[in-house]
């Protein structure tokens, strides 16, 4: 419980180091691209509720829906290059020479493949994570030591109650890592998507309020955002305390 409430403070200790960094900047700049801490707070507080929820809402499906494809392609395609040699030999040029790319440059082609509507965005998310699940998941099955099935085959263990108790919690203790890394680039390329053909998301609503030089508005928005990733980000942190309690 103490270390709770320590982590708290801590997080709190630096929230207000950064509000003060941000209050001491704007004293020094003193323009109007960048509001006080306190203008853009009481900006915040204004928001209509509903608009917000439904922006917000919008961004965290994207986001969900590009990380399930992402997770479950992944999962699949990494448990077959970590238990077959075969298919590792065939499947790793392939991904290790489309690993490199950057994903964010694959935008256009996306947008003229799939247009500008909902498709495009949640295929970005997931051409962000789906690499490094397959990597991280064949390397954490890899990683798995033989001897480990043999103690269940002698006991008499299915092949899925082999998968169940050892290849999966393998997998799954990796994909929660590659998550929680890739998390901020998934929801940084789902700013640029939400800018074309859509009328909905973080990423509309903070460049609607850029394009009025509405700045607290702005900001006001940026720091939502900011509150998404932080909410997913503790998400991940939640499901790797809730299922991976044999690591600690």
């Amino acid at each position: 419980m103490n270390k709770r409430i320590n982590h708290v403070l801590r997080l709190l200790f630096v929230f207000a180091g950064m509000n003060l960094v941000w209050y001491i900047v704007y004293l020094l700049m003193n323009h109007p691209i960048l509001p006080s801490p306190g203008s853009v707070y009481k900006a915040m507080f204004q928001l209509d509720g509903h608009e917000v929820l439904l922006n917000v809402g919008y961004s965290l499906l994207r986001i969900f829906e590009g990380v399930l494809l992402a997770l479950l392609t992944g999962l699949m395609i990494g448990l077959l290059m970590g238990r077959s040699p075969l298919w590792n030999k065939l499947l790793d040029p392939v991904v290790y020479l489309t690993y490199p790319i950057p994903k964010i440059a694959l935008l256009p082609v996306v947008m003229l493949f799939f247009g500008l509507g909902e498709t495009s965005k949640v295929l970005m998310i997931m051409l962000i994570l789906l690499f490094q699940i397959i990597i991280s998941v064949r390397d954490g099955i890899k990683a798995i030591p033989e001897t480990t099935y043999d103690v269940l085959t002698s006991i008499g263990a299915s092949s899925v109650q082999k998968f169940w108790n050892v290849t999966l919690p393998g997998a799954l203790s990796v994909i929660l890592s590659t998550i929680r890394v890739s998390l901020g680039t998934a929801i940084s390329v789902l700013f640029f998507t939400e800018i074309y053909g859509t009328e909905h998301g973080m990423g509309f609503f903070i460049m609607d309020a850029w394009l009025r030089l509405d700045y607290p508005e702005m900001y006001a928005g940026i720091m939502l955002f900011s509150l998404v990733g932080f909410v997913l980000f503790l998400l991940v942190d939640l499901l790797d305390y809730r299922f991976m309690r044999w690591r600690r």
